[in-house]
């Protein structure tokens, strides 16, 4: 009988830790560092061939910790794009540069996928446009 009561009380007080360790995880949900975008779509409207191809992309760390953006990447080779290395401090801005090639005739439809440590790890960026020969 002895037994059965100490290891019900371990067992209640490894309840217990689990219990208070999820309580702390939840908790962590208010420290999340946040990505937020002034736009998500850049459209360049029409542009002629050989046009100035390049926007950028506004956005802040809404979020309480440090920002990293460990990947920036194009679905295409025309498509390129320039972010920060380091840290964004809670509260600050940056941008991503991106180029497209517009020596390319046709409708532009491309997107960046921007790949962080924040909540929202991914997001994607789109250009949008129609480049007409001169």
């Amino acid at each position: 009988m002895k037994k059965f009561f100490l290891l019900l009380f371990a067992f209640l007080g490894i309840s217990q830790w689990t219990s208070s360790q999820l309580v702390n995880t939840q908790a962590n949900i208010d420290t999340t560092v946040v990505i937020t975008f002034e736009k998500t779509i850049h459209d360049y409207g029409t542009i002629k061939q050989g046009g100035n191809g390049q926007c950028e992309f506004t956005f802040t760390n809404t979020g309480t910790n440090p920002l990293v953006l460990s990947n920036v990447r194009s679905s295409c080779g025309c498509t390129v794009a320039e972010w920060p290395k380091e840290p964004i401090l809670p509260g600050k801005s940056n941008s991503i540069k991106v180029r497209y090639d517009t020596n390319r005739v046709g409708t532009i439809a491309k997107s960046i996928t921007v790949t962080s440590n924040a909540k929202n790890s991914t997001v994607k960026l789109t250009i949008k446009g129609n480049v007409v020969t001169k």
